[in-house]
């Protein structure tokens, strides 16, 4: 089996990666080779610098921009492509070319790619699309339930949500045709990341742990009141993984339709966190957070839901993190060396 990792040297890609390499296998079948697309291959700052993914046999990198790369991607049948790759939420904002070319000319590329490989009588090939929750919203004129499934209409509020939602509706479409087997994970605010800040508007949830925990300064732009729901990095890897490998069917474990499937979600405040953390690793830990609002990264996600009804994850067997204590400890054991030392 060929897979495909998009974005496969960033932080999610190398955790999937990782997890991959380890099982050996995708669908019961052995994985073969794994190729990681991304604008920069394995080097200083890649997610894979100095691990078994970097050494791996298995692993091929093809660095550079994914549309003009997706001749030598496909030169070899591909059996599955997990497209983490995209330009992050206040990126987009800011440069709304960038949002276009990134998230949706690339991806719509990607999607003709793998058509074209059907076409020629070869695989067809699974596309496991990395959303996202931005895709809802509140609109003046139709607010958001308390509560949202994948029923709920999408009406996102930035160009990085309509961006995502626009490849959700392409690739169900590709789906419905036979060019794909396309499957749509909206994804909930991945924490705690490991490494420095990004440009997600999100970026801050991660940073409020990891920067005290390493002994760093760090601020908050958002109110302490405000909820997000987030994921732990390996129950986000879980749920991709789960969700490419799940048949197709309307039974339980077997995956219904062509509509996303929302990963479970734990739903906590910014000020629980900030609990959580002292309750962790100290009064003196998370006293390094200190609040800045920035009314630009609040309007942005606070339209992001917070609560939703996880049903169709968990007839996959899927669930949220169990609470933000354990989502702490978790990155605390998998980067030990992030911790400042006492």
């Amino acid at each position: 089996m060929r897979v495909v990792v998009t974005g496969g040297h960033g932080f999610l890609g190398g955790e999937l990666t990782r997890r991959l390499l380890a099982r050996g296998t995708l669908r019961g079948e052995p994985v073969d080779q794994i190729v990681l697309a991304d604008l920069r291959g394995p080097g200083p700052g890649s997610s894979d610098e100095g691990n078994e993914a970097g050494r791996d046999d298995r692993v091929r990198t093809i660095a550079g921009d994914l549309a003009a790369s997706l001749t030598t991607i496909f030169a070899e049948p591909v059996d599955v492509v997990f497209h983490l790759a995209a330009a992050v939420s206040s990126a987009c904002e800011s440069d709304f070319d960038l949002g276009m070319r990134t998230n949706l000319e690339a991806s719509a590329a990607l999607l003709e790619a793998a058509r074209a490989q059907t076409a020629a009588g070869g695989q067809v090939a699974t596309v496991v699309f990395s959303s996202s929750v931005a895709v809802y919203g509140n609109d003046p004129a139709w607010a958001l339930p308390s509560v949202v499934s994948e029923a709920t209409l999408p009406m996102p509020q930035s160009s990085y949500g309509a961006q995502k939602f626009a490849i959700e509706t392409l690739l169900a479409d590709y789906t419905r045709k036979g060019f794909v087997d396309g499957r749509s994970v909206r994804l909930m605010t991945v924490a705690v990341r490991p490494g420095v800040p990004n440009a997600a508007a999100s970026s801050f949830v991660s940073g409020m742990i990891r920067e005290p925990l390493a002994g760093i300064d760090t601020t908050c732009p958002v109110p302490r009141a405000l909820q997000v729901a987030i994921a732990s990095p390996r129950r986000t890897v879980d749920g991709l993984l789960t969700i490419a490998e799940a048949p197709r069917g309307s039974g339980v474990g077997e995956l219904s339709g062509r509509l996303p499937v929302n990963l479970p979600a734990l739903t906590v405040s910014v000020g629980e966190m900030l609990d959580a953390l002292t309750e962790v690793a100290g009064e003196g830990v998370a006293a390094r957070v200190r609040f800045e609002p920035d009314p630009d990264i609040e309007r942005i996600v606070a339209s992001w839901p917070a609560h939703f009804d996880h049903s169709r994850a968990r007839s996959l067997a899927l669930e949220p993190d169990p609470d933000i204590h354990s989502v702490i400890r978790q990155y605390m054991t998998d980067h030990p060396g992030a911790l400042a030392q006492e």
